[in-house]
């Protein structure tokens, strides 16, 4: 296996439009949502996505792998991840793109916190703490003036949307904890998302129907959608993900993840007009600074020690 390396330009320029396209995937579900309902959308776009990674399994001649309760962890991932866009999903019929995007990618801190008490090595420094800190508070902020103005009405709309995100975020960190903590971890990337993204395709629909999100009109805003998200979102980002994954180290790419709630309230304001509000955008601010200290805290030490090596004489 490839030693992982350092960041450079080419892992730069793809992180970048990654995080570019996982912003874009909230305002793709929130074009269609007039036509296709949320979750629906998701749901059909798990499942074109997850016959587009069977076939590369395929191609590849790897197999899948079924034996000695492995399709148990399987279906446990899966049902987390299934969770995570339902949530995400009901939550884009009452908020906006950009808080939607801002709560669900508060997800690295959740996941943090689980790795912390589940792997020894994974334990939590006092920076990473006041990251943590910073992010909580940054999360009040962002509901706090939208919480002042009541609970009635459209403000009670936007807080539950709000909500939805942040547990969808809680359910994606549960992922997380789930895949690095159990057998799954040795498995091929390509497994573990063919596993999220069949159980996630089954669990949608269901919900889908269940909640009354049946609702699909064959427009060309509908298809466009869709294609983003089946064939840009749910297969190709995802797989250039984990080759960086493979190829590079992992808490220098999290720290660039910082880019995504950013790139999502830019898209939200610019292709959908949705107004932000100063309580709002502070939150942001401190949620984004918590996630990058974090993520960030080898990125932060290697920076020190270096600086440290320049000034000894």
């Amino acid at each position: 296996m490839t030693q992982p390396k350092a960041l450079d330009g080419r892992a730069i320029a793809l992180m970048t439009v990654l995080c570019a396209i996982w912003a874009l995937q909230q305002i793709a579900i929130k074009l269609g949502a007039d036509q296709a309902a949320p979750v629906l959308q998701i749901g059909l776009r798990s499942g074109g996505a997850a016959l587009l990674v069977g076939a590369l399994i395929c191609l590849q001649r790897a197999g899948f792998a079924w034996r000695n309760g492995i399709w148990r962890l399987g279906l446990l991932v899966g049902g987390l991840f299934a969770l995570e866009f339902l949530l995400v999903g009901q939550g884009l019929r009452y908020t906006s793109a950009s808080h939607m995007v801002i709560f669900l990618y508060t997800a690295p801190i959740f996941a943090a916190v689980g790795l912390h008490w589940a792997l020894p090595a994974e334990r939590l420094q006092p920076l990473q703490w006041l990251g943590i800190a910073l992010a909580f508070c940054g999360v009040v902020a962002a509901f706090a003036e939208r919480a002042l103005g009541g609970f009635a009405g459209a403000a009670g709309d936007v807080l539950l949307g709000d909500a939805l995100g942040l547990l969808g975020a809680v359910a994606w960190g549960a992922t997380t904890v789930a895949v690095r903590c159990t057998a799954l971890a040795r498995l091929p990337a390509t497994q573990v998302l063919f596993y999220q993204l069949v159980t996630a395709f089954i669990l949608l629909l269901l919900g889908a129907a269940f909640t009354g999100q049946l609702r699909f009109e064959p427009t060309a805003v509908t298809w466009a959608s869709l294609a983003f998200q089946t064939f840009v979102v749910g297969f190709a980002s995802f797989l250039a993900w984990f080759w960086l994954l493979r190829h590079y180290l992992a808490s220098r790419l999290g720290v660039l993840s910082f880019m995504t709630p950013l790139f999502g309230i830019l898209a939200g304001v610019m292709l959908l007009g949705e107004e932000v509000e100063p309580g709002f955008l502070l939150g942001a601010g401190l949620v984004m600074a918590g996630i990058v200290m974090v993520s960030g805290r080898e990125l932060f030490t290697a920076l020190l020690a270096r600086n440290s090596a320049k000034q000894r004489p």
